[in-house]
């Protein structure tokens, strides 16, 4: 009986409090990191992968389904989305595009008077979340409304089950499109590295918590931010339901624009598109957006 009790406020402990302790952990990493003398861009990377470890471990201990446990094959296709789409791509346009957009406004003046560079490194933190989610927020509903764009974004909902690694499943044209819309801009403006890597701690980190199978129970932050329990009924297989939830880090905007969902009588159902035969492999859904009906 005894041992029971322990183990259930065990669960109850990780079910609470591990999505703001995993966040947080990635802050405090992101920044003891600084000591280490490690370029910032590997600072972010390393406290995100330290922390997804966490969450791989949550998902395996409490996972909020058993019948979503990935395949191998799965877990494959999901690695190469990630490796390509989410991390090689948007290094692939920093790369090229990044550095001469930036000289053409630092040239005009342009990158020095827009951004309130003196504010702490949280607080620029905070207001880029919340401007780029207001963008983000935007272009994901466009990406649900039209149909030319939602063939590419349904790539994104072609999984039948979450788990923390499908949240770099995009078709790599969407994936540009997000880029331009949520990184881009602030690189332009002469955002500061350390800025847009810590940044890139809660997108990595919050990312893969709202894609995992983690038994979590968030409270009044289901009202701030876009986790798991708001972001299982974006992915439900019911349009109605599915229309709602867009925030990408925040939730604030649905709140705002009246497009937050949250039931509290009943769990979601089954995930994915209507089309149960869509294509999952990784080559297979760089062509489907091309291929008519398919995204139904």
């Amino acid at each position: 009986m005894i041992e029971r009790n322990k183990e259930s406020i065990i669960s109850k402990s990780v079910v609470y409090g591990s999505y703001p302790l995993v966040i947080t952990l990635g802050f405090v990493l992101f920044f003891a990191f600084t000591e280490a003398d490690l370029p910032v861009s590997m600072r972010s990377y390393l406290s995100a992968l330290i922390c997804a470890v966490f969450i791989l471990g949550h998902e395996t201990y409490l996972p909020h389904r058993r019948e979503w446990k990935p395949s191998t094959k799965e877990v494959r296709t999901d690695l190469t989305f990630l490796t390509i789409v989410q991390v090689g791509l948007p290094l692939m346009i920093s790369l090229i595009i990044t550095p001469t957009l930036t000289r053409l406004l630092t040239i005009r003046g342009v990158t020095d008077s827009i951004w309130p560079h003196h504010f702490p490194v949280w607080a620029q933190v905070i207001l880029m979340l919340l401007i780029s989610d207001f963008f983000r927020y935007w272009l994901h509903r466009a990406f649900h409304k039209y149909t030319p764009m939602w063939r590419f974004h349904a790539v994104h909902h072609s999984p039948h089950r979450l788990y923390w690694l499908n949240l770099g499943r995009f078709h790599r044209l969407e994936k540009t499109a997000q880029y331009l819309f949520d990184a881009l801009p602030f690189v332009l403006i002469a955002v500061s590295t350390e800025v847009l890597a810590a940044y890139l701690v809660f997108y990595a980190v919050n990312g893969f918590y709202q894609h995992s199978n983690c038994e979590v129970r968030l409270g009044p932050l289901n009202y701030i931010v876009s986790g798991p329990e708001l972001h299982r009924w974006h992915h439900s297989e019911l349009i109605e339901e599915s229309d709602n939830n867009y925030g990408n880090n925040l939730i604030i905007w649905d709140v705002l624009f009246r497009t937050r969902f949250l039931p509290k009588d009943r769990e979601v159902g089954t995930l994915g598109l209507i089309n149960r035969n869509y294509p999952t492999g990784f080559v297979e859904q760089m062509r489907t957006p091309f291929v008519k009906g398919l995204d139904k």
